[in-house]
């Protein structure tokens, strides 16, 4: 199980490192998108950007981060919310809970561009997921839940 873990913190690392480094753009304004390299990942890491995806927004969500967490809202989401609204609601919870609430029992099932994320919050079972809906927008997955 250990291994398991470390496999998939690993998998989540090199997922959030390859997503910085395909932000950064060449000094001619780019490549053209066919030239981009595609990665290949086995079936049983399918899920791992997915769970990459859920731990960063509840991170950012306890940890007062409105903008990262805003920034993570799917387009369906961020029309319901206001920008101000949603950033009071995750300075509340940062105020009301902190931020160290780390995942765990994460569980990510992909099928296309739809995604389900099942996953307690450390301390604060009120906050446990059970199939969590997220959409992919633009090559990175974004909350649906709203």
């Amino acid at each position: 199980m250990q291994t398991r873990t470390r496999t998939r913190a690993a998998v989540a690392a090199t997922t959030l490192l390859l997503a910085a480094l395909t932000a950064c753009s060449s000094s001619d304004g780019g490549t053209p998108a066919d030239s981009e390299p595609t990665i290949s990942v086995p079936a049983e890491h399918e899920g791992d950007d997915l769970e990459a995806a859920v731990a960063v927004y509840t991170a950012s969500y306890f940890a007062g981060d409105a903008d990262t967490a805003y920034g993570m809202l799917s387009a369906r989401c961020a029309e319901e919310t206001t920008k101000d609204a949603y950033i009071a609601v995750v300075k509340k919870a940062a105020a009301d809970h902190g931020a160290d609430h780390p995942l765990t029992d994460v569980h990510a099932e992909v099928s296309g561009t739809t995604g389900h994320a099942t996953y307690k919050v450390t301390g604060l079972p009120e906050f446990d997921k059970k199939e969590q809906p997220w959409t992919l927008e633009d090559g990175a997955w974004k909350y649906d839940d709203c």
